[in-house]
Formats: structure tokens, C-alpha cells, sequence
């Protein structure tokens, strides 16, 4: 088993209620009417960033499972290079990366890509779904602070 799987196995045993709490924030973007496969490759850029070889895995699976092509899930880490991706799910991985690096907030310029093809509630429940990677949530806005502010 490996040490992700286990940790997760671990969080799932030692603590149920938040488990599905945590579970339950993961699928608000997903009911919200966000497409299945543009989520499943926003969680499998977010696992390549954060270097979860399980998690990359499992979402590539899942992405499969949803009938994503080999090509788009194995271009997923260079998807600034790749043709395959449309419009949507280019501003959907750049604002995964922005929020998952965090390295001083999201940029007015990635902010506004994503604007421009998302709602403000869409990328809410997409910061939701990095409830999984470990970030803060500053629930009043789906934009996070940049860094020093606040």
C-alpha cells in the first residue's frame, strides 16, 4: 500500500465525520452542474502539482472512467503546450494552479481568465474541491487572499 493511500485510510478511519464532510465538499462542484471530466482534470493537475503518486493515479483512472482521452490525460502536466484543451478547461487548470501553488495569490490575470469563463459560485466550489489538497478556505470569497493581505 502506499503512503498516500494508507494516510488517506488513515484519515478515513481515525476521523468518519470529516471524512464525509470533506467528501461531501469534494462533490459540490460536481453537482453544482460543473462538467465531470473538467473537474477530474483539474484534481489530476492538482495531485501532479502536489506530487501524490496515488492521487494521480486514481484521478487518472477516473478520468478514463469518464471517457477523457489518453492523450488529454497524459498531456495534463504541459496543457499550456498541448492543443487538446479547449478554452474552459485552460482557465479551469490555470486557476487550479494558482490555487494550489499559492506562491503569493492568485494574479489579476489568472483571476480574470477564470472570470471569463466561470461564475464566481463556479469558482467557489472549485476552491472547495481543494479541500482535499489541505488549503485555506477564506469562505467569503472564492478568490484567496494574495500574500500579506488581510
Amino acid at each position: 500500500m502506499s503512503q498516500a493511500r494508507s494516510e488517506y485510510e488513515d484519515f478515513k478511519r481515525m476521523a468518519p465525520d470529516a471524512y464525509d464532510i470533506v467528501a461531501a465538499l469534494g462533490q459540490v462542484a460536481s453537482k453544482a452542474g460543473i462538467d465531470k471530466q473538467l473537474l477530474e482534470l483539474v484534481k489530476l493537475r492538482a495531485s501532479q502539482i502536489n506530487g501524490c503518486a496515488f492521487c494521480v493515479q486514481f484521478h487518472i483512472l477516473q478520468g478514463e472512467r469518464l471517457g477523457i482521452s489518453a492523450d488529454k490525460l497524459n498531456l495534463v502536466v504541459v496543457w499550456r503546450e498541448a492543443p487538446q484543451f479547449s478554452q474552459r478547461e485552460r482557465a479551469a487548470l490555470a486557476w487550479t494552479e494558482a490555487l494550489t501553488k499559492l506562491e503569493g495569490g492568485v494574479s489579476d490575470e489568472v483571476y480574470a481568465h477564470a472570470r471569463a469563463g466561470f461564475s464566481e459560485q463556479e469558482l467557489l466550489y472549485q476552491r472547495l474541491e481543494q479541500v482535499w489538497r489541505g488549503l485555506p478556505l477564506d469562505a467569503t470569497s472564492a478568490r484567496p487572499l494574495k500574500a500579506g493581505a488581510g
